[in-house]
């Protein structure tokens, strides 16, 4: 063990990084024989031992929805991170994906929480979800089940790893665990769906869990599934009475939840391709997604995309727009108000704008007051228009 660490160690120090090979033996106390008879098989089944104290299974899902090989460039619209982490000539493909999720033995980080349950995903079309999990049996194991772990992400280089809340907590937690057990954390992009689900679903939906967005919105079935919340309980019961049946569970939550994570992907994805179709579909926060669409063409935040993928883009947000406008969102009707008035000189158009946000401001502070003051200003500029026509 002591030579094991001491590797380890050199690795980091010389900036080596972790092992490519996922299907390789860790270094360390040498695991048993991969086997499915005895005790592995009969308590286990499905999975195979991996190293040592660490079982690792893998397995197809099927998937709602078609996975697309080539990503829309307006998906960068809807997860932000997409456009942050991409350079010009940068295309990101399904195959560049990989979907990530942790179970631990904590649910607010910290030096302690230790993770033995580790979930990853790969799209395969025509609309599955291939899903490789390892899973951690006691705390001596961890070394290889972080090598393991790490190896992973080196699938390709760098992957562009996808998950929910994995920003703030289960990247965190990995990065703490590699770097206690003396491995170089991996590189990678990271896309976290959290802040674009809330973006579309925070005013339709109750909470922005992952599990609710699942079932409210996309009709997954999760009838019967263990809570994520029970997990460290769960694993420490475990490690009591090794008993698997309810560690079993877990790890189908587990797989549920990178088969979900998927779903919610490839909703946003159909999103993007044709947003003002989808609404009816995915039930998103349509004034929501206008203005964030045109918030992000107005910041030319896509600037690395040529001319004619950047106008399409452009001509599909203010689509959408004038359908939020249309439809009584009175944020997008103000912004249509503002375009009409500033950028298109037409005021007859801008005054009706302002009269459908004038209709449903609703009694807002100071918001109805701004409102009557933009109308007033364009009856004036009318009037004026009116007066020279006159004239001439």
């Amino acid at each position: 063990m002591a030579g094991n660490l001491k590797a380890r160690l050199a690795r980091i120090r010389t900036g080596e990084t972790p092992r490519t090979d996922v299907e390789s033996k860790p270094t360390g106390p040498p695991p048993r024989e991969e086997t499915k008879s005895g005790e592995i098989a009969e308590k286990w089944p499905d999975w195979i031992e991996a190293g040592h104290m660490t079982l690792k299974r893998k397995f197809h899902r099927p998937l709602k929805f078609e996975v697309p090989h080539e990503l829309p460039d307006a998906l960068a619209v809807i997860v932000p991170d997409l456009a942050r982490q991409r350079i010009k000539g940068d295309k990101v493909t399904a195959n560049d994906l990989l979907l990530f999720d942790l179970e631990t033995t904590g649910l607010s980080g910290g030096a302690g929480t230790v993770a033995f349950l580790a979930a990853f995903g790969r799209f395969v079309p025509p609309a599955e979800i291939a899903i490789t999990q390892y899973l951690l049996l006691d705390y001596p194991g961890e070394p290889d089940f972080l090598e393991l772990v790490a190896g992973e992400f080196a699938a390709t280089t760098p992957p562009y790893m996808v998950s929910y809340n994995g920003k703030s907590f289960d990247s965190q937690i990995l990065r703490n665990r590699l770097l206690m057990n003396g491995i170089r954390p991996p590189e990678f992009k990271h896309a976290d769906l959290l802040h674009p689900a809330r973006r579309l679903w925070k005013r339709k939906l109750a909470d922005c869990s992952q599990a609710t967005i699942e079932v409210e919105i996309l009709g997954l079935d999760r009838t019967g599934d263990v809570s994520g919340a029970l997990a460290p309980e769960i694993w420490f019961s475990f490690l009591r009475d090794g008993e698997p049946e309810e560690l079993l569970s877990i790890c189908e939550h587990n797989a549920k939840d990178i088969a979900g994570l998927a779903t919610i992907f490839l909703a946003m994805n159909e999103t993007a391709m044709n947003p003002t179709e989808r609404v009816g579909l995915f039930n998103y926060d349509m004034e929501t997604l206008a203005l964030t669409w045109h918030d992000t063409i107005r910041r030319n935040r896509l600037h690395y995309l040529d001319a004619d993928a950047g106008n399409e883009i452009a001509d599909t947000g203010e689509r959408l727009l004038t359908l939020a406008a249309e439809s009584g969102h009175p944020r997008a009707a103000v912004v249509m108000a503002k375009i009409a008035e500033w950028r298109k000189y037409d005021f007859n158009l801008a005054l009706r704008y302002t009269d459908l946000a004038l209709d449903n401001c609703g009694d807002g502070e100071g918001v109805r007051d701004e409102l009557l003051k933009r109308r007033a200003r364009l009856e004036k500029k009318l009037a004026v228009r009116g007066c020279h026509l006159c004239a001439t």
